[in-house]
This record gives structure tokens, C-alpha cells and sequence, in this order.
């Protein structure tokens, strides 16, 4: 190895310079690193390995790595690290596996020095200890690390993360012997590099793979994590376990993230898909970016800053095959183009209300809450502190509280824990909806309950109406086509009386063909004959009005009734049939005196030789009062929509439940999957826990069902080395030991599976059973009196 010339300086007298720039190159860039000098930038890709100078107005290219006539893989690169204590001294992971250290020192135009292809598949990371010259660390996609001294042909150190990918691996600034990797199933490890055996600390700190990781420059024991949650997280790792201390949202998966030289809350973070911007985060305001630069036109995949006291200068290489120099004065600050107006509405219907100061403090008149009356708003001011570096944006917040009585939410808990969803037949389980709605005084859903019944019940199942109920008439009647209301009303006699007039209706029916009917509207709805299948023209549903509120008007008009004679035929002697036939002069004024017909309603007026009795005829064939349970499903649509805007999804999913399958086809998934969301929210908001695990269970949608799945990890340890197990399959990874073997049988249990919570033993539920009959000691032998729950 040439020897290399040791760089001690650090920033010099000579402040850094120059202004926001940029180069394009010839390839898209995978990864860039600077030396520590700031004066040069090496560019690193799967096409392209360049080192440029950082001049005042430009980048220079400077020399080009890939040499050659047939360049091989290893110039294919995934990362680049340019070591901070030798200038010469260049580390690249190659996406073939190789980890390859570069000599600038060296005479020749290939630079390559070293080549460890130790790794089975792409290195996703390398890293140079920040104060041991020799000391290089990679983190691989086959899930190891290996750590190299670069004096040696080999590696020193294996570790083994037991995950199927590591994603990154970052030395501590602060502590020499430890180092953080970041791991694909969303776990990061610290281990200590003369432990290689074992990692020392081990924590959940994503959901999905943590794409990288950087320790705090100053502060020793802070260590900020990105993934593919889209949260950028900082942990304090100096307590026994790590603590989440801040926590920040972005918009798409984090890429890339680098603490701020010189400023303590400030670190920049770049995407890996879909977001093109860098954002600049002050961790302390999570919500809106401190700063942002906006110049790349695809993903840009490495951020660096220029130098390592200096936060002014940020360097950037981009998918789009450009590199920048990004001034911080150029950058955007979206906190100018916030709006400082905000509106929110509390749980318990309080009004949060945020506006420029000058807006709000301009009523004098208003009392702040202390003390002062509960309708007007409740002030709050935050001094300024001289230290922060947010924007000043005068603007306070008003808190406008409600009556405690006027908006209390009683009703929406009373409720969910009354309703029931299921476990009766359908009508049962309408009829106690209505009933505890009705006793919350809450008539309309209460009706709405009693109107599903009726639509979609059973016929057979409904209530049997009373005995002068219009619906007992009309079923006692088949397929007739005029009949006297007023005989029904009067409960029709006897037997003979129904037969006369189903004979008279009979007979009467001969002429109302379409050929030959003299008394008609002309419209096609009515050329109906009893064959057809037609619906009734009038149906009565359960519940209707009551007989003499249905023929109020026919009583006051029964004068006009008697001064009218009944002709001795229905109709006159045929005559010759025209297009468009009209009704005989005296039926048609008398159609427009009599209160039986008005309008369009009745559409084929008929009269019977039956005394003077007033008459409702029907066109069309009478079947059960009762529709299909399709022909309402429109309707029961709409009125869920309507009850969902007006922000009551409680009745939206009640219903959905109950009706099942009856209504769910109507709706598309996605609604329900909103409603459903938005519903168990609002339980879990009120710690209705049992009746949200509830709905939950009883849904239908695949992305609610496995709700109750997601929440429960389950976290297995092996019984013999006592380590944490993959999920991989039953033997352990370490001790190559099978995990679940009963104490008794000593074979792999596979089913219900005990063990003792003090010794860790255990095997078959039955096996354990017959064995504690006899003993209390722990079959396997280790003297442990078990117990078990």
C-alpha cells in the first residue's frame, strides 16, 4: 500500500466560498462524499466514478476512476466514503458484492488499491472509522457487516444481523468502539466491534426497512433514523432503553439524512422516490420544513455537507445526472408561504381558532378564560425566544369552549355500547336499535331503524296487521282489477258478498283490453292486462294511515255521489275505434267532480253494476304489498351517504352490519373502508376498545379485518440459547437447536404449545397436563417447580 499523506487541518483561516451551482455529469449518481479539506467531491454510480474540484464559480473535473478498456463491476457503485484523515484514501461498496479501497497517491492511472469480496451480494454501505486510519465497515444485502483492516487481505470481524438486509452502518462521532447498523425488517443494532458475537443493544425504530442512520455530531448519544414510513426519527441512546425524543413527518420514504454542522436541531433529509426536493428539518417544528431546495428535476440520492464546520454549503448528486452546490441563503423557507390562519374543531365541540395577532387583539373588549366568561376565547402567546432560528409569525391562538351540556357526546358511547350488530334475526336487531335510539331521543335514526325492518324483512316475519287494516283485505284478494273500497271498509259481509265481487271484477275485465278501452290515459304504463307483470298501481305498507283517514274526502263529497245514476251498461255500444280514443262526455265530467280521481293518480276509472257504492280501480294485477329487497337498495344508499356527510359514520357502519350483504354490494369498498376507519377512530377515541375489536371483527373489508392482526407482535426467544428467533422457521439461527421440543416426548411441538414462565420449559398442552399430575417439577430436570395458569 503507497503510503499516504496525513491531512490534520481542519477549516481554515480562509472561509468557505462561493455561490448555489451546478455540473452535469455523465451518468446518474448513486452516492457522493467530500474530502475533508472541502475542496474536492468524488461522484460515484453504477456509470460514473469522478472526483471534481470545488472551485469558486464551478466544478472541474479532476479525474476519472473508471479506467480501463473493459471496466468491471467493481466500478459498478453503491456508495462512496472519502476517509476524513487521508486524503488519498477512497472506499466504494460495488453492487456485485466487492468493497474496493482507492489509493490516490498512486503513480498509475488505475487507483484501485484493495479488493475484499467477502460479501455474497450488493454492499448497500461503507463506512471509514472517523478516527482510526485503517478501519473500514460495509454493511451488505446478505444481512452481514464485516469490518477490514486495510493493512490485511481480509476481514478482521463478521457480524451477523440475523435480517435479510443491512441498509446502513454509521460509526459513533463520539464513542470509538461502537458502531449503529440500520436493517431491512425495521430494526437498528448497536454493536460494539470487539464484540462480534453479539449486538449490544437492539430496538424497533420503523415500521418497514430503515433506509439510514447518522450519530449526532456533538452530542454523543443522539442518533437520527430514516425508512420507508416516511419519519425521520432522533433517539436518545444514552438511557438503558432507546428513547424516541423527536420525531419528524415527511412526504415520501427517507433516503438519506445528515445532521447540520454547527446547529443542533437542524438536519437535511432527501427521498428515495416520488420527492425530488432536499428538506432542511428543525426537529423542534416537526410539522413544516425549516428549509428547502428545490433544484433537482428527478430523486436525488446523496446529500453531504461541504464541510464539517461549516452550515452554509450542501452538496447534492441526483438521479437527474447533475451535481449542486446548494447555498443555504438560496434556499426556500416554506414557513413564508404558510397561511397563519388555522381552524379546528375539538372532540367535545370546541373551537380552536389560530390568526394574526393584530386580527385577534384588535376587540379589546374580550376577557381572557381565567376568570373571565366561558363564550369568549382563551388567549395564548409564546414568548420569543432569542436562540430559536424560526421565522416570527405573530399570530395567537383563541380556544372557543362550548357548554358542557349542549355538546356532550353521551349519546355516541350510550349508544355504541347498546346497539346490537348481531346475534338475533334481523328484525329483532332493528327493532332494539330503534328502541335505544328512541330512548336517546333520537327520533329520526330511530325511524330510520323502523323503516330497514319493514323494507327488508321477511313478509312472514312482520307483525300480522289488525283486523280493519286495509293490507288483510288486500291479501285476502287475487289478482283482481277493480274492487269497492267501501265494502272493504265495512268489512265486506260475508263470503258471497267477496265472490260477487270478484265475479263482477271478472266480467268487468273483458273490457279493459288495450283494443278496446274507451276510458284510458294513452300511456303505455297502462296497457297493463292481468297476464302482465306488471306492479300493483296502489300498495299499502305495514303501518299505513287508517281507513278513514283515507277516504276523509270521499265522506265529504258523498252528496255528489248520490245525485249521480249508475248507467245501466259500464260502458256504451261499441263504436268505431279511433287513434286516440276519448272518454263518453259525462265520464269526463264527472272525472273531474269526483274525489276518487285526480290528476294522473287514477289512470283507468271502471264502474261496477254494484249499487252505489264509489269505486278505486287498479290496472295492473295485485301481488304481495311487499317489494323486493333490491328495489329499496338506492334509497338505503343515499340515506347512508346522508347520515356519513353529516359526520355520523356511527349510524353509516351500524347499518352496514345489520343489513350485510342486502346492502354491501352497493357501496364500493373504498367508502367503506372510510366509514369503517373513521368509526373505529372514534371508538378508540373514547376507549370503547371491546366495541371497536367489535366492528372490527364483524367487517367485511380485508383492510379492517386485519386490524386486530397488525397490532400483535409476537417476540420468541430460543430455550436453549435463550436468543431472539427469526421467523424463518423452527430452528434456531445460533444454536442450530430445534426451539419448540416438548420436555416429555421430546419431539417438535407444532400445535398448542406451554411452557413455565420461570424456567423457560414446556411442551404439549396434554403431555404437561398428565405430567403435572404426578410431579411438580419441571419435566426436563432443571428442579424448576412449575406452575402454570
Amino acid at each position: 500500500m503507497e503510503k499516504m499523506s496525513r491531512v490534520t487541518t481542519a477549516l481554515s483561516s480562509n472561509t468557505i466560498s462561493g455561490r448555489t451551482m451546478f455540473c452535469h455529469l455523465d451518468a446518474p449518481a448513486n452516492a457522493i462524499s467530500v474530502c475533508r479539506d472541502a475542496t474536492q467531491v468524488v461522484v460515484a454510480g453504477r456509470n460514473i466514478f469522478k472526483i471534481y474540484g470545488l472551485e469558486e464559480e464551478q466544478f472541474v473535473e479532476k479525474l476519472n476512476l473508471r479506467v480501463g478498456r473493459k471496466p468491471s463491476l467493481n466500478f459498478s457503485c453503491a456508495d462512496v466514503m472519502w476517509h476524513q484523515m487521508e486524503e488519498n484514501l477512497l472506499a466504494t461498496a460495488a453492487t456485485n458484492g466487492a468493497v474496493v479501497t482507492w489509493n490516490l497517491g498512486k503513480p498509475s492511472r488505475n487507483k484501485q488499491d484493495q479488493l475484499f469480496t467477502e460479501h455474497k451480494r450488493t454492499v448497500n454501505k461503507v463506512c471509514f472509522h472517523p478516527t482510526e486510519v485503517y478501519m473500514l465497515l460495509s454493511g451488505s444485502q446478505d444481512g452481514f457487516m464485516k469490518c477490514f483492516d486495510l493493512r490485511k487481505k481480509e476481514s478482521v470481524s463478521t457480524f451477523s444481523g440475523q435480517s435479510e438486509s443491512v441498509r446502513d452502518v454509521q460509526f459513533s462521532m463520539k464513542d470509538y468502539f461502537t458502531f449503529a447498523a440500520s436493517f431491512e425488517n425495521g430494526n437498528v443494532q448497536l454493536w460494539d466491534i470487539r464484540r462480534p458475537d453479539r449486538y449490544e443493544r437492539m430496538f424497533t425504530a420503523h415500521t418497514g426497512p430503515v433506509f439510514c442512520c447518522d450519530w449526532h455530531p456533538d452530542d454523543r448519544g443522539w442518533l437520527a433514523t430514516g425508512g420507508r414510513d416516511k419519519m425521520v426519527k432522533v433517539w436518545d441512546m444514552t438511557t438503558n432503553r432507546a428513547k424516541e425524543i423527536y420525531c419528524v413527518q415527511t412526504i415520501a420514504s427517507v433516503a438519506r439524512v445528515k445532521w447540520r454542522p454547527e446547529r443542533k436541531f437542524h438536519l437535511a433529509t432527501c427521498s428515495m422516490m416520488v420527492d425530488h426536493n432536499i428538506y432542511v428539518w428543525d426537529i423542534r417544528r416537526p410539522f413544516i420544513p425549516f428549509a428547502t431546495f428545490e433544484e433537482h428535476k428527478d430523486v436525488t440520492t446523496g446529500i453531504v455537507w461541504r464541510h464539517q464546520h461549516d452550515p452554509h454549503f450542501l452538496l447534492s448528486g441526483s438521479k437527474d445526472s447533475t451535481l449542486y452546490q446548494h447555498m443555504f441563503k438560496d434556499a426556500t423557507r416554506p414557513v413564508d408561504k404558510a397561511n397563519p390562519e388555522g381552524l379546528c374543531f375539538g372532540l367535545l365541540g370546541d373551537l380552536a381558532f389560530a390568526a394574526k395577532e393584530s386580527l385577534i387583539s384588535s376587540d379589546a373588549n374580550r376577557k381572557p378564560y381565567p376568570g373571565g366568561d366561558r363564550r369568549y376565547p382563551i388567549f395564548f402567546f409564546k414568548k420569543p425566544d432569542p436562540t430559536e432560528q424560526f421565522a416570527h409569525v405573530s399570530s395567537a391562538l383563541s380556544v372557543f369552549e362550548t357548554d358542557l351540556d349542549s355538546n356532550r357526546m353521551d349519546w355516541f358511547v350510550k349508544t355504541a355500547q347498546l346497539y346490537l350488530l348481531s346475534g338475533k334475526p334481523f328484525a329483532e336487531l332493528c327493532d332494539h336499535n330503534a328502541k335505544v335510539a328512541q330512548e336517546l331521543k333520537r327520533p329520526q335514526v330511530s325511524t330510520t331503524w323502523t323503516m330497514l325492518r319493514i323494507m327488508f324483512s321477511d313478509p312472514a316475519n312482520l307483525t300480522a296487521p289488525g283486523p280493519n287494516h286495509n293490507l288483510s283485505k288486500l291479501g285476502t284478494l287475487p289478482l283482481m282489477n277493480s274492487f269497492s273500497m267501501k265494502e272493504m271498509g265495512s268489512g265486506m259481509g260475508t263470503e258471497s258478498r267477496l265472490e260477487r265481487s270478484k265475479g263482477d271484477s271478472r266480467q268487468d275485465n273483458i273490457h279493459l283490453e288495450p283494443g278496446n278501452s274507451h276510458i284510458s290515459n294513452n300511456n303505455e304504463e297502462n296497457e297493463e292486462t292481468e297476464g302482465s307483470d306488471g306492479q300493483a298501481e296502489y300498495m299499502f305498507g305495514d303501518a299505513e294511515l287508517d281507513d278513514d283517514d283515507l277516504y276523509s274526502v270521499e265522506h265529504d263529497n258523498q252528496t255528489e255521489e248520490q245525485e249521480y245514476a249508475l248507467p245501466q251498461e259500464a260502458f256504451q255500444l261499441r263504436h268505431e275505434i279511433m287513434d286516440n280514443p276519448s272518454a263518453p262526455e259525462h265520464l269526463q265530467q264527472d272525472k273531474a267532480d269526483s274525489p276518487h280521481v285526480s290528476g294522473n293518480e287514477a289512470e283507468v276509472t271502471c264502474l261496477t253494476p254494484i249499487e252505489s257504492f264509489s269505486l278505486i280501480s287498479i290496472s295492473q294485477p295485485l301481488y304481495s304489498p311487499h317489494l323486493p329487497a333490491s328495489f329499496f337498495c338506492p334509497i338505503v344508499r343515499e340515506m347512508l351517504s346522508y347520515y356519513a356527510e353529516q359526520g355520523d359514520v356511527q349510524m353509516a357502519v351500524s347499518v352496514l352490519i345489520v343489513l350485510g350483504d342486502r346492502i354491501r354490494k352497493e357501496i364500493d369498498d373504498l367508502t367503506q373502508e372510510h366509514w369503517y376507519m373513521s368509526y373505529i377512530d372514534l371508538l378508540q377515541r373514547f376507549e370503547l376498545w371491546n366495541v371497536s375489536n367489535e366492528v372490527i371483527k364483524l367487517s367485511t373489508c380485508s383492510a379492517i379485518t386485519c386490524l386486530n392482526q397488525t397490532s400483535t407482535t409476537l417476540h420468541i426467544n430460543c430455550s436453549n440459547c435463550k436468543r431472539p428467533m427469526s421467523n424463518k422457521g423452527w430452528i434456531c439461527d445460533r444454536c442450530h437447536q430445534c426451539a419448540s421440543v416438548c420436555a416429555v416426548c421430546h419431539h417438535v411441538v407444532k400445535g398448542l404449545f406451554v411452557w413455565c414462565q420461570g424456567c423457560s420449559h414446556g411442551g404439549h398442552l396434554e403431555h404437561m397436563m398428565n405430567w403435572l399430575k404426578s410431579s411438580a417439577h419441571c419435566p426436563a430436570g432443571c428442579g424448576h417447580l412449575c406452575e402454570y395458569t
